[in-house]
């Protein structure tokens, strides 16, 4: 029994021993650790070249380039010249630059945003958009792609263009669900334009990028020439040539290129609230603003800045964000507190994305070496297996397109929470770096631990009902709800794929029917309406299948060819909702001949059981259509 009750206390002392053996964050130790992990988890994740880039107290602590910018012509990725395409991280400087103008007076943060615009983004619920909504990525809007991205110069919109072409619904309540949008952080940057009266690439230059010595960093699209020769080439896991520089028509969010050391300036100004020796680009009181929890979606969980997101680990105060378009990668960290930024850019994916792999291990590993946890390791809640059983079943990202054709997509994304006998729960999206599905122990009501590690996952909960659950390996700008019936894939999909089936076979049968009376010199019995009825829902049967394929590879197109997002699938999804509709249509003569078919006593039973299995086959896939926003008056996506 003494043994027993020492146990605890051997645990906490062995954990604050831990605690103090961390490493001390010089520019040698962090070298010889940058060494040791970045070459070969590059290496292995098949990721040509890199950067990484350390700032601490007030100075760059080390830049270090690891690999090739460009394999072919064997140039390394230097942090001092190699331009690299950060993503979503070109939204940083576009929050800095609100605040900038809210700063100047010229901006509210709680104002319809459609008083700064000369186009009008529909209210949701008598509520309308804001840009605090819009940075904390809770204005409500669904995810959209088309014209997100593009490889040919001419097919480039401009920011205003892009805009007022295709606004997305807004499908939740404001400020109610984490919701990330590209297209929103694109509104803020045409906001800065309307307002500065300058074009948004020209006002980031002048207020931020110069006025930090940044003359390295870029909003313009294609580059300027002074540049173009130090960009990265960024590579397709698997090819060996390099792929075509992609655009991103939606600026503001994502068109920013830049270097490792350029980076360095601007995450030093960051952390020194705003400034950077006599440069300032906020206010104190305005960078701190910007960088406090101003929205928490989970509670358990870090919340959202302006703009920032938090992603808080081992108890320190860390906000940041990511970045990726089609071939690179980025990840910016700031420990608010100890006055140090972790900057990592890579130029590929990587086999099977090991490029995200490797950025979350690069901060996880980094935090844990030189800000280890203070805090001792949680015992198990002692009602894990009742609150494990009020999480079981399926879930859907709420970033997500719910008015297109991608509401099929998500779909069949869809994933479920399992409990298991010992009161963890399992949720097949969330895998360790190995690829084995992580397991949840429950240390509080509704906030679980990662078996083995330091993630936490909370759900919120109203009157004993989950509504949602998000974890801190990934940031607060989405969060995983329970899935409705009318789109729940646990019923949903066996039923897509059973009528899938039954129209492959009568497909199948139809030929091999007709060859087997030819072979034995039978004559084809049905004459007039029955046989022109019976052709026509064979006919739709073919249709339905066609329609079917072409709606899986362009989904999986518009997921592995992000580069095609501008406008060049468009006749496409209208070929396939022509399609869809014949389907439609034809599933009313399935019917029919259903019917027909049941009354004639003459057929057999195997044509009448057929029959009716292929009317229902098609009125299911009518339905499924309808339910799935196969068929839409707009074609955007």
């Amino acid at each position: 029994m003494r043994l027993i009750k020492l146990l605890p206390l051997c645990s906490l002392v062995l954990h604050c021993t831990a605690a103090l053996a961390a490493h001390e964050l010089n520019a040698a130790d962090v070298n010889a650790w940058l060494d040791g992990y970045m070459p070969s988890a590059m290496a292995t994740g098949d990721i040509p070249g890199g950067v990484v880039v350390v700032v601490k107290d007030g100075r760059i602590l080390t830049k270090r380039g690891f690999g090739f910018a460009d394999v072919d012509k064997a140039v390394p990725a230097d942090p001092d010249k190699t331009l690299f395409r950060l993503g979503s991280i070109s939204k940083l400087l576009t929050w800095t630059a609100v605040m900038q103008l809210v700063e100047a007076g010229k901006l509210n943060l709680d104002k319809d945003v459609n008083a700064y615009l000369d186009f009008e983004i529909p209210l949701r619920d008598g509520r309308p958009a804001t840009l605090r909504l819009i940075m904390t990525h809770s204005a409500g809007f669904e995810d959209s792609l088309n014209r997100l991205f593009t490889t040919r110069p001419e097919a480039m919109l401009s920011l205003r263009e892009y805009v007022r072409r295709a606004i997305p619904q807004r499908i939740y309540p404001p400020g109610k669900v984490p919701a990330y949008s590209n297209y929103a952080a694109a509104v803020a940057g045409y906001v800065v334009e309307r307002v500065s009266g300058e074009p948004f690439e020209r006002y980031v230059q002048e207020h931020i990028l110069a006025p930090l010595g940044m003359l390295h960093s870029t909003f313009l699209q294609p580059l300027p020439s002074a540049l173009q020769a130090n960009m990265a080439s960024g590579y397709v896991s698997g090819e060996p040539t390099a792929h075509p520089l992609v655009f991103v028509n939606a600026g503001p969010a994502g068109a920013l290129s830049s270097t490792g050391a350029d980076m360095a300036v601007f995450m030093l100004a960051h952390l020194n609230d705003g400034s950077l020796g006599s440069v300032r680009l906020l206010q104190p009181e305005t960078a701190r603003r910007m960088h406090a929890t101003a929205w928490t979606p989970i509670p358990g969980l870090p919340g959202m800045a302006l703009g920032f997101y938090h992603e808080d680990r081992n108890g320190y105060a860390i906000i940041g964000h990511a970045g990726a378009t089609v071939c690179f990668q980025a990840d910016l960290h700031l420990f608010l507190d100890e006055g140090v930024g972790l900057f990592v850019a890579v130029n590929s994916f990587g086999r099977n994305g090991a490029a995200g792999r490797l950025r979350s291990q690069l901060f996880h590993r980094f935090t844990d070496r030189y800000f280890p946890s203070r805090a001792p390791p949680p015992a198990t809640y002692p009602g894990a297996k009742t609150d494990a059983a009020k999480m079981v079943g399926m879930y859907i990202n709420s970033r997500r397109s719910d008015s297109s054709f991608l509401r099929l997509a998500y779909l069949l994304s869809e994933n479920s929470v399992r409990a298991l006998p010992n009161g963890d729960i399992v949720f097949p999206t969330f895998k360790t770096p190995g690829g084995a599905v992580k397991r949840w122990r429950e240390i509080r009501p509704f906030v679980w631990q990662e078996v083995d590690g330091e993630a936490r996952l909370a759900a919120l909960v109203r009157g004993g009902k989950v509504f949602a659950f998000a974890t801190d390996d990934a940031p607060p700008v989405s969060e995983f709800q329970p899935v409705p019936a009318q789109m729940n894939a646990g019923w949903l999909r066996p039923l897509l794929y059973g009528a899938l089936g039954v129209l492959a076979l009568v497909v199948v049968a139809w030929p091999a029917t007709a060859l087997i009376r030819r072979h034995y010199g039978h004559r084809y019995l049905l004459t007039g309406r029955a046989a022109v009825l019976l052709r026509i829902a064979r006919s739709t049967a073919v249709v339905d299948l066609i329609a079917a394929i072409g709606w899986m590879i362009l989904i999986s197109t518009v997921r592995t060819h992000l580069d095609w997002l501008d406008g060049r699938l468009d006749h496409w999804v209208r070929l396939l909702q022509a399609a869809t509709l014949i389907g439609c249509l034809g599933a009313i003569v399935a019917v029919w001949n259903a019917v027909s078919s049941s009354r004639d006593c003459k057929r057999s039973w195997y044509l009448k059981l057929s029959s009716v299995a292929l009317a229902v086959a098609c009125l299911t896939l009518a339905w499924l259509s309808i339910n799935l926003n196969l068929l839409t008056p707009s074609g955007e996506f």
